[in-house]
């Protein structure tokens, strides 16, 4: 199978989990990126890969050489794409041999994700300046992510009309166009409240005549010039929070997330519901925060019991 070939199967590909899949058009981009990577790698392999596993375990091997090692993420995110598209071709007729089940992988140990102590949470979220209207945003912004779990595209992507503080509701549209409606808290419904009251009129009155924007109420997170925020500047506010509240280490949207998840499980919540929650479609994805919990367990255990 020449270059063209190959690339022609991969358009097969993705155009299967667009349509059958239902997949998000991120996530199929993402495992475009990664296949033409290994097309790349193709041109240059002596071994017939529609026949021989060696050609992808050893690409992958590849990326965890120097000068470029790949975060064990990524290198696991680009292993799960060439395994599924052997498999997608092996069950399309398309290779005559099931390559995918003699790709010989390695196992990366499982990286748990970084949360921050409910102490830390608390010095983050009261970070932002409750003075001005871009730190009301910012601390409306942050109090959500950490009430609802959410994605930081999530909550940028949020209307107005998406949220309801009368019943305390908000509805996501997650990964996979899947909705959910999730509880908000008291706290954030004030701060969100307070938000919608006193600093996104200051922000939408710098944009100009109403307009197309502001469809379905416009974007709930808004710029000082009246635009859907951007995740750069979401990014860019969590970094100057963490700093002003005086938290160590490298803090992002997804910590929060984290942490959400986290606290819940270890205020008891059942696991089932923390999936629905985050919008995992697997279970499995959840339970990582159940390892998670006992590393926390155990070091409350050594740092608490006397004899430990």
């Amino acid at each position: 199978m020449t270059r063209s070939e190959f690339d022609g199967a991969v358009a097969q590909y993705l155009h299967f989990l667009r349509v059958e899949r239902g997949l998000a058009g991120a996530t199929i981009a993402a495992y475009g990126n990664d296949l033409n990577g290994f097309g790349r790698y193709l041109a240059r392999a002596p071994r017939d890969w529609r026949t021989d596993a060696r050609p992808a375990t050893d690409y992958l091997a590849s990326l965890s050489r120097p000068p470029r090692v790949l975060r064990p993420s990524s290198h696991r995110r680009k292993a799960a794409a060439i395994r599924a598209f052997y498999r997608f071709l092996f069950a399309e007729g398309l290779i005559e041999r099931d390559v995918a089940s003699r790709l010989d992988l390695p196992r990366w140990a499982r990286v748990l994700p970084d949360t921050l102590a409910v102490e830390d949470v608390e010095a983050l979220l009261e970070a932002p300046d409750g003075n001005s209207p871009a730190g009301l945003r910012d601390r409306a912004l942050l109090e959500l992510l950490y009430a609802c779990g959410l994605r930081v595209s999530e909550a940028l992507n949020l209307d107005l009309d998406d949220i309801s503080l009368e019943d305390a509701v908000v509805r996501v549209i997650g990964k996979g166009d899947r909705e959910r409606r999730l509880p908000v808290g008291d706290v954030a419904v004030a701060a969100v409240r307070r938000y919608l009251e006193e600093a996104r009129p200051v922000f939408l009155a710098k944009a100009g005549p109403l307009d197309a924007r502001l469809t379905r109420g416009g974007p709930l997170f808004v710029s000082q010039r009246g635009r859907r925020l951007s995740r750069m500047a979401a990014w860019r506010m969590i970094r100057n929070a963490a700093l002003v509240g005086g938290l160590r280490g490298h803090v992002t949207p997804h910590t929060l997330r984290h942490s959400f998840a986290t606290h819940l499980l270890e205020g008891g919540a059942d696991l089932r519901v923390v999936q629905e929650l985050l919008g995992h479609a697997s279970i499995t994805t959840t339970q990582l925060y159940t390892h998670l919990t006992g590393e926390r367990i155990k070091q409350v255990y050594a740092r608490a019991h006397p004899r430990a």
